[in-house]
């Protein structure tokens, strides 16, 4: 192949990012950059750039949110470091910097009491959610930044409150370490899903130099900031709540900008009940879109995954009802307005997905009143366990032709993120 300036005997390319050619030329093979002198000079810049803070390999390496998501996510810790110079400021002024009357044993003891009080939420934070920081990573990542800004406020106002200072900046404290605690978890796992190269190392410390490049910025822009505020809590309190909305709305839009081709309970929800609606199957950006990224209380009958047998079960006959009409590994049980799910050591990933596609059904099913007075005639016990069977004909008629669906429409359906419990359960059919 010739080219203008010698025959071309190879080209190579550094991933997306450029393109090289090597040319045959009076008997010496010279390498040659594709494009003008020009847009290789402005290519270096940028080039220069994208190593130091993105992934290397960027875009193919990462997933096809990642741009969109660190753009919010920088804007929301900008406007996050501008707020929380105002909270140090009060938090500092607070414990007596620049009181002369204050001892320095008092602030200390301030100090050392908010450090500990934070300690021990941390711990206790971790042990009662952290199990579900992975499949609510969306919700507990925008409920960590929203409880870090409820934290910065109350430590703004704990000067104006001096005989309950050291209470309220405690109780920020411990609001401070449940955020550390989420907000790091959840970036942990965005950035598995973010990594399409096992390469999460690399994009958690490119993260990091984003990070602290915002930081930079924000501490530049404090400087500036710091003498206007100054005895000044009008315009101290006003400046936050102007970054504090900044804040939030970024860190809304970073969140709806995440697209997981993974299951949770909630984007399941989604995909399943359209299904079974009206046959069509929602693409992973459609079942984002659409999921909630708010905690939510009480809306849906709850379902607990991965129990003991007698959450299920308490009689051999409820045993046998809950084998009737299954030959799948799990049983599936409704009790106290819960449904719950008892998985078999056997079970595969799509046995689990399709349990839960049963409960979530149960679920919806007992959450709205018309539906439940339709299927629930006499005995209430007999008429959930009906439901229950019922469950497993719907399932059998559509989970096959919606598994395929969903794979086809670009869900991973090798691995969940749905929040199973650890126990497994053997059991055997009543002999007659």
């Amino acid at each position: 192949m010739r080219k203008e300036g010698g025959v071309v005997l190879a080209t190579e390319r550094y991933g997306s990012a450029q393109s090289w050619k090597y040319l045959e030329k009076d008997g010496v093979i010279e390498r040659r950059r594709d494009g003008r002198e020009g847009e290789t000079r402005s290519h270096s810049v940028v080039g220069f750039f994208k190593s130091v803070f993105l992934p290397q390999g960027y875009p193919d390496s990462v997933s096809d949110d990642y741009l969109q998501y660190q753009f919010w996510d920088t804007l929301q810790a900008f406007s996050s470091s501008l707020s929380g110079t105002l909270a140090t400021q009060a938090s500092l002024k607070g414990v007596g910097v620049g009181n002369q009357e204050a001892t320095v044993a008092a602030a200390t003891v301030t100090w050392l009491l908010r450090d500990g009080t934070g300690m021990l939420g941390r711990i206790l934070f971790a042990w009662q959610k952290g199990t579900k920081l992975d499949s609510e990573a969306k919700k507990w990542r925008l409920f960590a930044d929203v409880l870090n800004d409820i934290a910065m406020f109350m430590e703004i106002l704990a000067p104006y409150f001096p005989t309950c200072f050291t209470l309220i900046v405690c109780t920020a404290g411990i609001f401070k370490s449940i955020v550390g605690v989420a907000g790091g978890a959840t970036r942990a796992a965005l950035t598995v899903h973010q990594a399409r190269r096992d390469n999460m190392a690399d994009i958690s410390a490119k993260d990091g130099s984003q990070e602290t490049l915002v930081n930079l910025a924000g501490l530049l822009v404090s400087l500036i900031l710091i003498p206007l505020v100054t005895d000044n809590p009008v315009l101290t309190v006003s400046l936050f709540f102007l970054f504090t909305i900044l804040h939030l709305f970024a860190n809304y839009k970073a969140v709806r900008s995440v697209v997981m081709e993974t299951f949770n309970e909630a984007r399941l929800s989604i995909v399943l009940l359209r299904y079974l609606k009206d046959k069509q199957i929602f693409s992973p950006s459609q079942a984002n879109q659409t999921e909630p990224v708010f905690l939510e209380f009480g809306k849906m009958t709850p379902i607990k995954l991965g129990v003991r047998l007698q959450d299920v079960v308490q009689s051999p006959e409820e045993l046998s009802l809950a084998l009737k009409e299954n030959n799948m590994p799990f049983l599936l049980g409704i009790r106290n307005g819960c449904v719950y799910v008892c998985l078999g050591p056997e079970a595969s990933v799509c046995d689990e997905i399709r349990a839960v596609c049963q409960a979530l059904w149960l679920s919806d099913m007992l959450s709205h009143p018309t539906s439940r007075e339709h299927v629930c005639p006499a005995s209430e016990q007999q008429s959930l366990w009906k439901m229950v069977h019922e469950s497993y004909k719907l399932m059998d008629a559509n989970f096959d032709p919606f598994l395929k669906g969903v794979e086809a429409a670009g869900w991973d359906i090798k691995r969940t993120l749905l929040d199973w419990d650890e126990w497994r359960v053997e059991w055997k059919a009543k002999s007659s």
